[in-house]
């Protein structure tokens, strides 16, 4: 029988929280650079999505403890999400080709 005081306890240092919040910080700090900075276009869209999913998978790998877990939870997590953006890019490359088709044969 073991106790709980035989259990290991995982723990990471304060200052890999505090350096991750830094870097969030300053990522959000970016992020809201581009809107000051009035960029426009498809390089403003695609400037703020890599800020988001840089931010967010940096909540996911360290707060979340996704990095110290094992691979079959990590899949189990993340996956679903995966293939669901995968299944929307799909839709909307269809989407792209069937409008583009419309726009060919029926005019």
């Amino acid at each position: 029988m073991q106790h709980s005081s035989d259990a290991q306890v995982q723990e990471h240092p304060i200052s890999l929280y505090f350096k991750i919040w830094g870097l969030l910080f300053v990522l959000s700090s970016f992020s809201y650079l581009v809107d000051y900075m009035q960029i426009q276009g498809g390089l403003r869209w695609t400037l703020i999505l890599v800020f988001m999913f840089l931010k967010a998978g940096l909540i996911v790998a360290v707060f979340m403890h996704m990095v110290w877990e094992r691979m079959a939870f990590v899949l189990a997590i993340l996956m679903p999400p995966l293939c669901i953006i995968v299944l929307i890019a799909l839709m909307a490359s269809e989407a792209s080709y069937t409008y583009f088709n419309r726009l060919l044969f029926f005019q």
